[in-house]
């Protein structure tokens, strides 16, 4: 029998894998802070060329959305169409004054992943990262982690 070959070493091929904390400032009650360019540069930072960077919200009443970030009026648009489905004003079983909060971040969603190639975001033309804010001003904190492949 042959003697075991010795373990190579892949330390050039990983990647430190971690979670990171990101402290965002919101000002306002509601507010979509694109944060495309802080999540791209922790995908630099990171050295991942090719994985995934999965971001999730902490919190119940703010959440994660990727979509236009060219043109801001969108940003009033969704705000618009959020609270026509969750009112601030109606009568809600959760009447702490904030439950139409709990419903838009429910209707957007607390995580999402994106795929990384290059090193880069892969994201369309015209798609940003938003950090939306529901039951603001407040410090919320943004999770991240890139995972090579």
């Amino acid at each position: 029998m042959p003697p075991p070959e010795p373990a190579r070493s892949a330390s050039h091929h990983r990647h430190s894998v971690r979670l990171h904390t990101s402290h965002i400032e919101t000002h306002l009650r509601v507010e979509f802070k694109d944060i495309t360019s802080l999540v791209q540069a922790l995908v630099t930072e990171s050295g991942v060329q090719e994985g995934t960077c999965f971001l999730f919200v902490p919190h119940t009443t703010a959440a994660i959305l990727i979509n236009e970030n060219d043109d801001t009026a969108l940003q009033m648009d969704l705000d618009t169409f959020l609270t026509s489905l969750a009112p601030r004003d109606k009568y809600y079983h959760h009447n702490d004054g904030n439950c139409d909060s709990h419903l838009k971040a429910a209707t957007i969603g607390n995580s999402k992943c994106l795929l990384v190639e290059g090193g880069r975001l892969v994201l369309g033309r015209w798609q940003g990262v938003f950090f939306c804010e529901f039951d603001g001003p407040r410090r919320r904190e943004l999770k991240i982690k890139v995972v090579p492949d």
